[in-house]
């Protein structure tokens, strides 16, 4: 299993049969070529004449650098970069023309280096059976992204044994993405099927990455740190911790739980796995219809009896403190599975951010029991 799974996780080196033209259905359209004699894949979107945008990468690299410019007659005038931060420094410029084939012209720096540009419309190899099914989506929806990820692989990283579950990290080392899949302890479909859709979300994560380099250019960051949190026969349940800053006016940090149903491979809702409110039978089946007017309040009265001292409402004027009796910070729930039963992270404004994600809110599995979701889980004592 593990060797199957070391050829699904770098598969931009898998072997390709048929072609195809790279063009996603919002008018975007991929072309690769070089830049003077260095190899490019350039995105463009010129529906709109006046506001032509796109962004290339070189494909030693695999970093996008924006383009915006104007499709005047026959010439298409982009510039390379932007000011986003008031330095108004010269840029470089692209001046191109129609081909039969794509674009062809020049390039120039704002020294005066001259370059010249060629492009025609990028063939897709088309992915075959070994490629991961989430690489089959991406030439209808990302063509430029799949030409991207041709050029990126996973390499083995460390090993662990988590929960009497053996884990294989994988890290893609240019954006220093980094998640796990599991080496054995599943049967093989379920196995399978795991590592596939953990693998996928390692390659969305890349695909993140290099969006928020674009946005942020030059001063763009993102660091992501990934744990396990619970694994067992019925359960994958991770965390994905994200600080990055792509350009907005703060510095952010944020998590991502996943939780997987082994045997579907679905990602659960928390009403799949704790209801408190009452079901309405209808023609359709059990409706979903009150947890969420029932469940802040229960969890707030729950948290209350099992911590607190963490629950106590802070003096009036204490406005550093966290509020935790506060029903508006339960609104928006990260949760994922632990050892000793469900984590959930209330989530704070942005002034209080320090206060999202303590240690401590975790709803005991003997709780859990008590008001079971629509999905069958065996579930530790707790």
């Amino acid at each position: 299993m593990l060797k199957g799974l070391m050829r699904l996780a770098p598969c931009a080196a898998v072997l390709f049969s048929m072609l195809s033209i790279a063009q996603a259905d919002d008018g975007r359209r991929v072309f690769t070529g070089t830049l003077g004699k260095t190899p490019i894949v350039v995105e463009l979107n010129t529906t709109q004449p006046d506001e032509v945008t796109g962004r290339y990468f070189y494909e030693k690299y695999h970093r996008d650098l924006p383009l915006s410019g104007a499709l005047q007659g026959s010439t298409l005038t982009l510039t390379e970069g932007n000011n986003r931060y008031g330095d108004d420094k010269p840029l470089p410029t692209l001046k191109l023309k129609p081909i039969a084939e794509g674009w062809q012209g020049e390039w120039q720096s704002p020294q005066g280096k001259k370059l010249s540009v060629n492009l025609a419309e990028a063939k897709l190899p088309a992915p075959t059976s070994t490629t991961l099914p989430f690489f089959a989506t991406l030439p209808n929806s990302e063509p430029y992204e799949y030409l991207r990820l041709q050029g990126l692989k996973l390499k083995p990283a460390k090993t662990e044994s988590f929960m009497g579950y053996n884990l294989q990290w994988w890290v893609e080392p240019e954006s220093k993405i980094s998640l796990f899949s599991v080496a054995s302890g599943y049967p093989a479909q379920d196995q399978l099927r795991i590592n596939q859709l953990l693998l996928e979300r390692l390659w969305r994560e890349v695909i993140s990455y290099h969006a928020c380099m674009l946005q942020g250019g030059e001063n763009a960051e993102q660091y992501q740190s990934v744990a396990p949190t619970f694994l067992s026969p019925d359960v994958v349940s991770l965390n994905i911790n994200t600080g990055y800053d792509c350009g907005g006016a703060h510095p952010d940090v944020s998590n991502s739980p996943v939780n997987l149903n082994v045997h579907t491979g679905q990602d659960m809702k928390l009403q799949d796995v704790l209801w408190v409110g009452e079901r309405e039978n209808t023609s359709a089946g059990n409706n979903v219809s009150s947890q969420s007017d029932v469940l802040t309040p229960w969890l707030i009265k729950q948290f209350t009896t099992l911590y607190p001292n963490e629950m106590k409402k802070p003096a009036d004027g204490d406005e550093d403190s966290c509020d935790y009796t506060d029903e508006n910070v339960w609104s928006v729930l990260n949760w994922h599975f632990t050892a000793k039963g469900i984590y959930l992270g209330p989530y704070f404004p942005r002034v209080q951010r320090g206060c999202d994600e303590p240690e401590w809110s975790i709803l005991p599995y003997s709780l859990v029991k008590q008001h079971p979701g629509a999905v069958n889980l065996q579930l530790p004592q707790g």
